[in-house]
């Protein structure tokens, strides 16, 4: 009599054993490629986010416009401005709606999230009281901001400074460096933005160059 054709139990668990091992491999570097492809399109999405954010506020501060307003006590016409080390509040022309008309601005940090904006129509008054009162949003996570401002002292050499009061100035810096630092301590991811301000003098208001100098 012929041997009848087949496979051994013994051949049947090798190849099952074998397969089980390949499915295994397989589903590990699949889990992989799954795994990287996660961790890299949320990279790629916060770098887009920052890059936006970061395009955003350089428009915003090239769009300065040197807004003016006048002091109810003493009557006296001012041009809003407030540059300080960790703060910065001024009027644009550049507006995130891409509203008609001028818009208020203000940056702040906080420690532990990042930098957040406030934002409010700016009329002929003025808008700090508002702009304080509006709603903060946040602008870039896990960043805090730096500001100085560009100006030119008697010799002529261009100077960075750490704070501008527009109201005692009567004019709006050369310049705005903000340097956006991330809050984990990652200096490789630094971003830096300077903007130089097209619009620096109101037309009818008298720049107060001796003190800036």
């Amino acid at each position: 009599m012929k041997r009848s054709a087949g496979f051994t139990l013994l051949e049947i668990m090798i190849a099952l054993s074998l397969t089980a091992m390949l499915l295994s491999m397989l589903t590990a570097g699949v889990y992989g490629v799954v795994r990287d492809w996660d961790n890299n399109a949320e990279a790629l999405e916060n770098s887009l986010d920052q890059t936006i954010a970061a395009l955003q506020l350089e428009r915003a501060l090239q769009g300065a416009f040197p807004h003016s307003f006048r002091d109810t006590e003493t009557l006296v016409r001012h041009v809003y401005f407030d540059g300080l080390a960790d703060e910065l509040a001024w009027v644009s022309s550049v507006s995130p709606q891409r509203n008609t008309g001028l818009t208020a601005w203000r940056l702040f940090s906080d420690a532990s999230e990042g930098l957040y904006l406030q934002l409010t129509p700016a009329f002929s008054d003025d808008p700090e009281s508002r702009l304080l009162a509006a709603a903060p949003r946040l602008l870039l996570a896990g960043y805090t901001a730096e500001f100085q401002y560009l100006y030119e002292d008697l010799q002529f050499q261009r100077v960075w400074r750490d704070d501008w009061p527009g109201r005692e100035f009567n004019i709006l810096p050369m310049a705005v460096h903000v340097r956006l630092i991330p809050i984990d301590g990652d200096t490789e991811h630094e971003l830096d933005i300077v903007a130089p301000v097209a619009a620096r003098e109101h037309r009818s208001l008298r720049p107060n160059l001796e003190l800036i100098r």
